[in-house]
């Protein structure tokens, strides 16, 4: 898996050849977004606390 980050049990992954726009998958246990890197926008469903430390 490319995985980019792991820290307070969330996982941060960056697939090379993925769709556009570029964006970053996260995961917290079931949970799971896309988060866009151009503006930010999140697809899927986390926890607030965690989406926090993901958008910080």
């Amino acid at each position: 898996m490319p995985e980019i980050s792991r820290f307070l049990g969330i996982v941060i992954a960056m697939y090379y050849r993925e769709h556009n726009p570029p964006h970053f998958h996260a995961r917290y246990g079931s949970y799971q977004v896309i988060v866009h890197i151009s503006d930010g926008v999140v697809e899927g469903r986390f926890p607030r606390r965690a989406l926090a430390h993901v958008m910080e």
